[in-house]
């Protein structure tokens, strides 16, 4: 008998909401449909003004809220009449929401997603669990990363420490080890897709740098990239997380000097994403002999490249070789956490977010008959 859920996940990129239909009766779990919607363009600027501060937030934000949980509704529905699944066979949704503040070193620290978890139960008839992070938070854990609990119930494996990248807009590692009575460990390195992301809007109107080809006609330039690998961040040591209120143009545009051209600082922040990656890695996970990729810098081969030259002790390979996807295994994490919510089992990992014990992840929504 199948055991569905559904993940749905957006990262600090804000392109898309990536929603898998999941069955986690069978081992290894089986993926039944994935569907990848696109934020409407109004919605995204939304989002990404709310990252930062600005007039009338509260009204904004609550706004935002309502249209996120309906989008995610839609995207919801779509993966459903897609994969020709009944609504009533899925036992819960597990959704991330939208996060447009996180700031876990504040005093008191706090998160903020979005995406109404009443809308979103109340549109697709599904049992919803959502706001994940702020429990994790009320026991003095940062709230994020929350993924390496999926990642070491994946991946980890007896005989080698390996270590699980996902490269969204931020960019995060699970370190597991090969002795599995050592904790599992993990953290945000910092910047992944964001600032090239951001870079490339900028100068050129496009999503994103299609395979690293832009960084890759550019040339690096050493005393930028010194001055960026210079931010704080990079030193502080773990548990620690990051996001878009740190790593944005606002925080690089001072750094820029008028003699560097565009091509060369977009050259010089995708080397940003690998030395301070391979880096973390090298200092916290020297041991590693497996990396294994996921999220959407999998799909940059300049990047892959630039890791693989930089951490030549690790075998570099996406999690498709293990059989997930890149582009899906965020969102199947967070299908994985709504299983462990409703099973009453914890969904954090003190290891790895600095929390004083584990806890059940997420608010649950009770599910209804889906509304016209």
């Amino acid at each position: 008998m199948a055991e569905s859920y559904i993940g749905l996940m957006s990262g600090t990129s804000m392109d898309a909401l990536d929603a898998v239909l999941i069955d986690f009766s069978t081992s290894p779990l089986q993926i039944i449909a994935a569907h990848s919607q696109p934020l409407p363009k109004d919605l995204r600027q939304q989002l990404v003004a709310l990252s930062s501060p600005g007039e009338n937030e509260l009204e904004r934000s609550a706004q935002a809220d309502i249209l996120f949980a309906r989008f995610s509704a839609a995207t919801v529905q779509k993966l459903l009449l897609a994969s020709n699944v009944s609504h009533t066979s899925i036992l819960a949704i597990g959704s991330h929401g939208q996060t447009i503040r996180h700031a876990p070193y504040a005093n008191p620290a706090y998160t903020v997603q979005i995406g109404d978890g009443n809308i979103l139960a109340q549109l697709t008839g599904i049992t919803t669990i959502a706001d994940f992070r702020r429990r994790d938070m009320a026991v003095g854990g940062q709230g994020a990363p929350l993924v390496p609990a999926f990642h070491a119930a994946c991946f980890q494996r007896q005989d080698k420490t390996r270590v699980i990248l996902n490269i969204g807009g931020m960019a995060n590692i699970s370190i597991l080890p090969a002795n599995q009575q050592q904790p599992v460990s993990g953290f945000d390195t910092g910047p992944g897709n964001v600032l090239m992301d951001s870079w490339i809007q900028r100068c050129h109107r496009k999503d994103y740098d299609a395979d690293g080809a832009w960084a890759r006609s550019g040339r690096v330039n050493t005393e930028l990239l010194e001055q960026l690998l210079a931010e704080p961040y990079f030193s502080l040591s773990p548990p620690k997380s990051t996001g878009r209120e740190q790593f944005n143009l606002e925080w690089l545009g001072p750094k820029l000097s008028t003699d560097i051209s565009d091509t060369d600082v977009q050259a010089t922040l995708c080397e940003l994403t690998a030395r301070s990656i391979s880096s973390a890695i090298q200092l916290h996970a020297c041991d590693c002999r497996e990396l294994l990729v996921c999220g959407g810098g999998a799909y940059n081969s300049y990047l892959m490249e630039r890791l693989a030259a930089l951490l030549p002790a690790c075998t570099l390979s996406s999690t498709a070789q293990s059989g997930l996807e890149p582009r899906w295994v965020e969102a199947t994490a967070f299908a994985w956490l709504a299983r462990q919510t409703l099973n009453h089992l914890p969904g954090n990992l003190p290891s790895v977010t600095g929390a004083s014990e584990s806890v059940i992840l997420g608010a649950i929504y009770p599910g209804t008959h889906p509304q016209a």
